[in-house]
């Protein structure tokens, strides 16, 4: 419709409109953040995907909890020479025992230690787990379920070396090995995952839509935030559990040379921290952590120590809920 000429600017007009316009727009790019959030979601591109992404408010966890602590063991496989290392210096013997004893501690040893361990202390744990894992190490797997039988179990891909996610071969391609992934971990332990988290935390764009369309409620690729979020694929939404990067045990003692104690100091620092900001500002809304753990890290025996450590202290914050990601899930009430 064409405009009256009364409503036509004229190039004056123009020209006193346009810095008005720009001095709007970098005020409410400096103001919005320091405005009250709004009642609902307020949804953001996701930089990867390209898809809209949004918070999901949480007021308080159960029993008006303000921080949900999720303890997630990663239980992979790795394959004979292949995986972490703990001592690079030696990493071009062939073969390369020391390093490869270092990863075998924590299959043979360490899986079956974490899952007494949080078993005696009652505490809530999330399995992540590689699909060939309970086919090659069926008695180590047998055992450690045993211990941890309720546990939800999050699929972990194949393996974490030489099956991993196809990346850079089409949405068609990772939907197929997700799908396999899913149905290879049902067949082996009777449990279909509702979680996904990627081999080696390396997905890319067509990941989450791929996971979506298989029928995965949620994943641990997400790294960047403190709350429970939501991505709008085409395949359907895709809850996205806080899983941040500095957290995780195995960066911590393999990149940083952080030993059990350090990484002991660092989780306690991490989670009090949230809880003594929930206690200064009751009103603001709860937090969420997945903390990864590793069974060559937390499952030798100075590891477990600081492990009990950490549980027994967390057991004690009345602001702190220790669960697990499907129950974390659930109580941010998209179930």
């Amino acid at each position: 419709m064409r405009r009256a000429a009364s409503e036509v600017e004229t190039p004056g007009q123009r020209a006193k409109v346009g810095p008005i316009r720009a001095f709007l727009a970098m005020l409410a790019f400096f103001v919005a953040p320091l405005l009250p959030a709004a009642a609902g979601a307020q949804e953001a591109a996701d930089p990867v995907t390209g898809f809209a992404r949004e918070p999901i408010h949480v007021a308080s966890w159960p029993g008006g909890k303000k921080v949900a602590v999720v303890f997630a063991l990663f239980v992979e496989e790795f394959g004979f020479g292949q995986g972490p290392v703990y001592r690079p210096d030696l990493a071009s013997r062939n073969p390369d025992l020391v390093n490869e004893a270092f990863r075998q501690y924590g299959v043979d040893r360490g899986v079956i230690r974490v899952g007494r361990l949080f078993k005696e202390l009652d505490t809530p744990l999330t399995i992540v787990l590689n699909a060939e894992f309970p086919g090659k190490y069926p008695s180590v797997w047998k055992e450690f379920r045993a211990s941890q039988p309720d546990a939800p179990i999050v699929a972990h891909g194949m393996n974490n070396t030489s099956r991993m996610l196809p990346l850079g071969r089409g949405l068609a391609e990772q939907k197929a090995y997700i799908r396999q992934t899913l149905d290879m971990i049902a067949g082996a332990t009777g449990s279909a995952p509702l979680g996904w988290s990627s081999p080696s935390v390396y997905s890319n764009g067509d990941t989450p839509e791929a996971v979506a369309a298989e029928g995965v409620l949620y994943t641990l690729d997400q790294m960047d935030s403190d709350i429970v979020q939501r991505l709008k694929t085409p395949e359907g939404f895709l809850m996205l559990l806080p899983y941040p990067v500095v957290t995780v045990d195995m960066g911590q003692e393999l990149a940083r040379m952080q030993g059990p104690r350090d990484i002991e100091a660092l989780w306690l620092d991490y989670v009090l921290e949230l809880a003594a900001e929930a206690r200064a500002e009751p009103t603001g809304e709860a937090t969420a952590v997945v903390i990864g753990i590793h069974p060559f890290v937390v499952g030798t025996p100075d590891g477990a120590a600081a492990m009990r450590r950490v549980l027994l202290r967390l057991k004690q914050e009345d602001l702190v809920w220790l669960t697990d990601a499907d129950a974390m899930r659930k109580a941010a009430g998209l179930d």
